[in-house]
């Protein structure tokens, strides 16, 4: 699937409201009110807020599920209720809800036949997200026999078939176990770094925090915060200074009496420390090591090759669009060799010397 290049945002919302009526047309559920965003393309958006936020009534009006009372909703520059939209999104939502007889491959040939993609492409990829989850080796077992965990990775897997510009995420991480978590985090990551622009929603904000660019929180229907995890999250009235490890005790004393003489007060000090998540990857990564077989869900491989390309980085965009191009680098000369080209530079002013 190619990949937009307008600079338009790939999502535009602009004072969405959504109201549910009754069965006689009466106003019940006021479900969103006035809410307006962008999300840009590479960007990994997050929304947030309590049960009945009304996080789920605007991700199904940007997959075109719903229609909006008030307000406008463009997404890839189309309505989302437009068939050509919808093929340039992938969706993962809350429950993943799989035919329980077919197997994992059978659910992504499935979902490949859909999309309408040519038997040879359809079994690329196929073997491609087997790998990127984890499930090659339960190719053939039927999705009723997975636990809540396997499930999730195969319902992730369907939302990429389709290589889609936009991905949509409803609790990605929900039935999965941290080193799960961790991986599909990464992989959430890894498409941002692929252009893939993402929108997620999630109660789990240790997750939001590592992954999202941007947040989003709703409550009662209203936008209550919204802007990059720095801006919100950074407490600019307090300092934190880190000294090395190698830093003498003495020195940290004289820190501590001197701040005590301008304060008139005792700072707080502490150590550092890896959380949790951090901590149990070390783990099970050491144990998965010391293990010749493994059991459950196999190692992942990265991000399935027929997904887009790494965006370029910004130095090397600037040098693209620069009038004038640089001469290329040149290639980078092995060890050994450039031993010997140093060698025979000095033997040649040696002999040049005489």
């Amino acid at each position: 699937m190619s990949q937009s290049t307008s600079n338009e945002p790939v999502i535009v919302v602009e004072h969405l409201t959504k109201v549910f009526r009754d069965f006689w047309r009466r106003p019940k559920v006021r479900a969103v009110r006035d809410v307006s965003f962008e999300v840009h393309a590479g960007e990994v958006f997050g929304l947030l807020g309590p049960n009945g936020a009304g996080k789920s009534t605007t991700l199904k009006i940007l997959l075109g599920l719903l229609h909006p009372t008030q307000g406008t909703v463009r997404v890839l520059g189309r309505s989302p209720r437009d068939v050509k939209t919808k093929q340039r999104i992938g969706y993962v939502p809350e429950e993943s809800y799989l035919y329980p007889f077919l197997t994992s491959e059978e659910t992504l040939e499935f979902y490949g036949t859909l999309f309408d993609l040519d038997r040879v492409e359809r079994r690329r990829r196929i073997e491609q997200l087997l790998d990127m989850i984890g499930l090659r080796h339960a190719r053939r077992r039927p999705v009723g026999e997975f636990s809540k965990g396997m499930a999730r990775r195969i319902g992730i897997a369907q939302a990429l078939i389709n290589d889609p510009e936009l991905v949509l995420l409803d609790e990605p991480t929900s039935g999965l176990d941290p080193l799960g978590c961790r991986e599909v985090k990464d992989l959430i990551r890894a498409l941002a770094q692929r252009g893939k622009t993402i929108v997620l929603s999630s109660h789990l904000l240790a997750d939001v925090e590592d992954v999202c660019d941007r947040i989003l929180i709703l409550y009662n229907g209203q936008v209550q915060a919204q802007g990059t995890i720095h801006e919100l999250l950074e407490e600019r009235r307090r300092y934190r200074v880190t000294l090395p490890g190698d830093c003498p005790s003495t020195m940290l004393q004289r820190i501590l009496e001197l701040v005590r003489a301008e304060l008139g007060r005792e700072p707080d000090v502490d150590h550092p420390r890896r959380n949790l998540e951090q901590f149990f990857l070390e783990v099970v990564e050491r144990a998965r090591r010391e293990t010749a077989e493994a059991s459950g869900v196999g190692p992942t491989r990265g991000v399935a090759e027929y997904l887009a390309p790494p965006r370029p980085r910004l130095e090397q965009l600037a040098t693209t669009s620069s009038p004038s191009p640089a001469p290329p680098e040149p290639a980078e000369t092995p060890p050994d060799e450039a031993d010997r080209q140093a060698a025979d530079e000095k033997l040649k002013r040696l002999v040049q010397d005489r």
